[in-house]
């Protein structure tokens, strides 16, 4: 495992909060960054750990990657996940539920062989659940602990959290529990990363040390003991985040 893979020079990452926005298809809003991202790529790896049902997964991830091109195998077929990974010119991790996501990583023993190879260069992409787990843990999931990882600490592969889905909260609403903003508040009572909330539409595009801020959706960016930004597309966030997750 490299020491810190967040600051590997090499590191390639695309993290989406979300495969749909309303009225889109999976993965269509986007499609445009990911051939950009992928550009000269022909093969990828998918990783369907976090949804139950992984061959109606993979059917409906493969028919997306096909469209533009690239042929997709999944990790849940293969007979041995981590020489897959290894091998793989391209990792893509879908979204779905994190605690069960990161629970099979872990006990594929995949953790090390995924931070190995994005340091090395591969590149990787995420979609909710899956961008989660790029982050140094998952603390800032939306989640429901529906089974138990071993820990919650994730890839590393930036320094910062993100949390997908982000909503804002709604001032005509009657709901009397917290509102993302404050469970994220909350993280910052106990935790000191900077976090992500990426709203759906919204992606990350990590080339090195820069971190670009893509998509059709701006972000906010929480800050222990600082004021909450709100961030346009196509930003620079380096300035925003530790210089560790800069890179």
């Amino acid at each position: 495992m490299p020491a810190n893979p967040a600051a590997s020079p090499r590191r390639r990452l695309l993290l989406l909060s979300s495969s749909r926005i309303h009225g889109s298809g999976y993965l269509e809003y986007a499609e445009a960054k990911v051939r950009s991202f992928l550009a000269g790529t022909t093969r990828i790896l998918f990783v369907p750990y976090a949804l139950f049902d992984r061959d109606a997964y993979a059917e409906q991830a493969r028919a997306r990657f096909e469209k533009m091109g690239i042929a997709l195998d999944s990790i849940h077929r293969a007979k041995d996940p981590r020489s897959a990974i290894l091998e793989a010119p391209a990792v893509f991790i879908g979204g779905g539920n994190t605690f069960r996501l990161l629970k099979n990583l872990q006990e594929l023993s995949l953790l090390d062989a995924i931070r190995g190879r994005v340091a090395d260069g591969m590149p990787y992409m995420g979609s909710s659940a899956g961008s989660i787990v790029s982050c140094p843990t998952i603390r800032t999931t939306n989640d429901m602990p529906i089974v138990a990882p071993k820990s919650l600490e994730a890839l590393g592969l930036v320094s910062f959290q993100i949390n997908g889905h982000y909503l804002d909260p709604d001032p005509r609403s009657t709901h009397m529990g917290e509102t993302r903003e404050v469970r994220l508040l909350q993280f910052h009572e106990e935790n000191e990363a900077p976090v992500v909330g990426l709203r759906e539409g919204a992606m990350l595009r990590v080339e090195g040390r820069q971190v670009l801020l893509e998509g059709v959706a701006s972000a906010r960016i929480f800050r222990r003991g600082r004021e909450r930004l709100d961030i346009a597309p196509e930003a620079v966030l380096n300035e925003y985040l530790d210089p560790e997750a800069a890179g």
